[in-house]
């Protein structure tokens, strides 16, 4: 599914390449990615982008086609299967590796047993969300974070998912995607929320620490990110496209933010619709 014809680059979609400017001043770097193309949104800024979408659709793990994608890509026979498709990856602390059933023990002992960070973001107001330590600062990036702070580092991905439930009682977990867009994010001292709910979580990280060890959860003290998108004019109404309703979008690319792309007729995740045969021109 991977082809160039009449000046079109043609492929399934994958999540957006990205990359931090090299500097806090600079914008976010972006890529489109079809297939084995990639196209430099950065350069397209202020000009006319057309993604049609083939009708296809394509397993990003095994390939098959299949009508509907599951989990962001994947055919129902892999979502049911896989390890990185199982309710645990949402929700670590449910994690049942030492309970012997495990989809495959291997996966997740290659990434699931890995230092894995808590830490705070600003997307659309304070968060707090966990990562593999390897993925610092993409996943920030993918929220549309403009700022973040990592708080905690831990061993596994089962302990942060049991760190992260305490904080939840304190501050919310989630991205409003609409006021993300729309770019209407109040810039926050991180390090005062950070001490703030350290003092309010301290109980029951000890009760963590007391079960799993002192050293198995460790304070950071983190630099600040921040992160400056490539965006020309945020949306005042925030109007969804969908390949599945409307199989071609086009309009004039005015930003990208996350893993969305914002054109003047409506913003588009193309995360979502990974795995979906597309032409770009």
């Amino acid at each position: 599914m991977r082809r160039v014809t009449d000046g079109l680059v043609q492929g399934c979609l994958r999540k957006m390449a990205v990359e931090p400017g090299p500097t806090q001043a600079q914008p976010v770097s972006y890529q489109l990615r079809a297939g084995e193309h990639r196209i430099d949104l950065n350069a397209r800024l202020g000009s006319p982008l057309k993604l049609r979408w083939s009708g296809a659709i394509a397993c990003t793990h095994c390939g098959r086609a299949t009508k509907k994608s599951f989990a962001q890509g994947y055919c129902y026979p892999c979502f049911k299967r896989l390890a990185q498709c199982d309710t645990c990856i949402m929700k670590p602390e449910t994690c049942h590796y030492y309970q012997g059933t495990c989809r495959d023990p291997a996966w997740g002992e290659q990434h699931c047993f890995q230092p894995h960070i808590v830490y705070l973001a600003n997307s659309s107001g304070l968060k707090v969300g966990i990562t593999r330590k390897t993925q610092m600062p993409t996943r920030w990036l993918d929220q549309g974070a403009i700022q973040a702070l990592p708080i905690l580092e831990v061993d596994t991905r089962q302990q942060s998912g049991f760190v992260e439930m305490l904080f939840k009682e304190h501050v919310g977990d989630r991205t409003n995607w609409r006021a993300m867009l729309k770019g209407e994010v109040a810039e926050l001292d991180l390090k005062a929320e950070r001490d703030r709910l350290m003092a309010a979580t301290a109980s029951g990280l000890g009760q963590l620490k007391s079960e799993y060890g002192e050293d198995a959860i460790r304070e950071l003290d983190g630099q600040h990110h921040a992160f400056h998108y490539p965006v020309e004019a945020f949306p005042r109404k925030i109007v969804s496209h969908n390949f599945d309703k409307q199989p071609e979008v086009s309009g004039i690319l005015q930003g990208i933010k996350g893993q969305y792309l914002m054109l003047d007729t409506g913003v588009i995740n193309l995360r979502k619709f990974t795995g979906y045969e597309v032409s770009v021109a």
